[in-house]
């Protein structure tokens, strides 16, 4: 009878704020950051962070690259398969622990990545040539439960199997852990002691450029609704892309995304070639045992200007026919896609259209439950539903052609999938919205929004622009920018 494994975990005092103890990592080699930042009593209650994994799983196309100590091997096939095998390698057994993570795989699945899901064309151009799957394995982490306000070191032990040395090297993982936060928690103190009045941010003169013209995305919409029209679609996500010079570090821009704009779903990730910055108030998947849960958006309002305003915007919402529908139809394919992988009877709608409030932006949000059938896995899950159908449309297979057919480049990992994969088969990824991706020095961003036949053009157009408010305050950009067109 085969040994459980289980990893090792140990409470430890609460340093004052876990982004300031991520500062001193957030340059060692593929450095994460988890960070729920606000509403730790509902969606935002667990933050974690890490660094220096002991395996890195990219890929592009059907070529998955595997890097370890080991040096680098290289497999053909699909990517999703090739990581569901290598959690099987790296597993422990399911238990309750204090936190959902414990380890393991962190990092991003791009929209792209629908291709091994369906059969699909694909001629938009792939201009960022950026890794389609990336996930970095850590063996240790540390664990913030915001509501309890209590913080943890995990560690599993991994690369090594066999049972001993496992336990062996968690425990001096843990050690060193223990001695980084100390060194760091003292660092913090000081820092804070020094840093005296705050700078005043500096604007920054940039072209904000988009990848279409506001004609070409009016247009765009019109063509979606012709499509409705003539009965191939009911529904299509249409996104335009935004990108700028960027005169400040990727850190500072997440510093600043995370104050203007604190996200449940919030990640900083800071992989070699490149780093991203998400403040997503979107849930993709949940996996807990065998209970998932995913959470689409649908429907939108900017925050007024005072409360009146904000009260009056957040009815309109809320009595709004079409941003209703809109929702109901992703609600509807979510509890379809989660069928083919659920028990028979289990999955269930807990919430429908409620109004969640962000810093800049009202949302209309559902969840939809299942219990995951004993024969299928988090991968089977995935395949099953990936990507979510909030940010394609409806029927979503050719929604997605559509996608491919008007917008002018790939999306890459905008509207993919951000999270972990814990080595106990817990899982937690996002929708990729409200989001940077920094590549050689430039930012890179995308907002779109649901297309329906009652859709008004110029209307949709403002919408994009609504969802970009808090990252354009991140950017910081002078009052005389210029939004250029390709």
């Amino acid at each position: 009878m085969s040994q459980n494994r289980y990893p090792l975990i140990e409470e430890v005092p609460t340093p004052e704020a876990p982004h300031g103890l991520f500062e001193t990592i957030k340059d060692r080699p593929y450095s994460f950051f988890l960070d729920s930042g606000m509403d730790p009593g509902k969606l935002g209650r667990y933050s974690f962070l890490g660094c220096e994994p002991f395996l890195v799983v990219r890929s592009r196309g059907s070529e998955v690259i595997i890097h370890s100590e080991q040096g680098n091997e290289v497999r053909h096939g699909n990517p999703f398969d090739v990581l569901g095998k290598l959690l099987e390698i790296y597993k422990l057994d399911h238990s309750l622990t204090p936190v959902p993570f414990v380890g393991g795989g962190v990092g991003y699945l791009s929209y792209d990545l629908c291709h091994f899901i369906e059969r699909l064309p694909s001629t938009t151009t792939d201009d960022l040539k950026l890794p389609e799957c990336y996930f970095a394995f850590y063996d240790g982490i540390t664990a913030f439960d915001h509501l309890e306000r209590k913080t943890y070191l995990v560690a599993t032990g991994f690369p090594e199997l066999e049972e001993a040395q496992r336990l062996k090297r968690a425990r001096l993982r843990i050690e060193e852990m223990k001695d980084w936060l100390r060194a760091a928690c003292t660092g913090q103190k000081q820092r804070t002691v020094k840093s005296g009045m705050p700078r005043r941010p500096r604007c920054q003169e940039a072209v904000l450029r988009s990848n279409f013209t506001p004609e070409e995305y009016m247009k765009a919409v019109d063509r979606v609704r012709e499509y409705i029209a003539a009965g191939d679609v009911f529904q299509v996500n249409l996104s335009q892309r935004f990108e700028v010079d960027l005169k400040i570090s990727p850190y500072e821009l997440y510093d600043r995304l995370r104050t203007v704009n604190p996200a449940p779903f919030a990640s900083y990730l800071n992989f070699p070639g490149i780093t991203i910055v998400s403040a997503s108030p979107e849930r993709f998947l949940r996996v807990r045992g065998d209970l998932v849960e995913t959470r689409p958006i649908k429907g939108t309002r900017p925050r007024g200007r005072n409360h009146t305003e904000d009260e009056r915007l957040a009815q309109e919402l809320v009595r709004s026919a079409k941003d209703l529908a809109e929702n109901v139809m992703i609600v509807d394919l979510e509890r379809n896609d989660l069928g083919r992988v659920c028990q028979y009877g289990t999955i269930k709608v807990t919430e429908l259209a409620i109004l969640e409030t962000f810093p800049t932006v009202f949302h209309l949000t559902s969840t939809i439950v299942g219990r995951l059938r004993r024969d299928k896995s988090n991968i089977d899950l995935l395949k099953a539903t990936f990507p979510g159908g909030s940010i394609t449309g409806a029927p979503k297979v050719r929604a997605m052609e559509i996608i491919d057919e008007l917008e002018p480049t790939k999306r890459s990992v905008y509207t993919g999938s951000i999270g972990y994969f814990s080595f106990d088969g817990n899982m937690d990824i996002n929708i990729v919205i409200r989001t940077f991706l920094v590549k050689d020095g430039r930012a890179y961003f995308q907002v779109g929004g649901g297309i329906i036949y009652d859709s008004v053009p110029d209307s949709e157009y403002l919408e994009t622009l609504d969802k970009a408010r808090a990252l354009i305050q991140a950017l910081q950009l002078a009052p005389q920018v210029i939004v250029a067109t390709r």
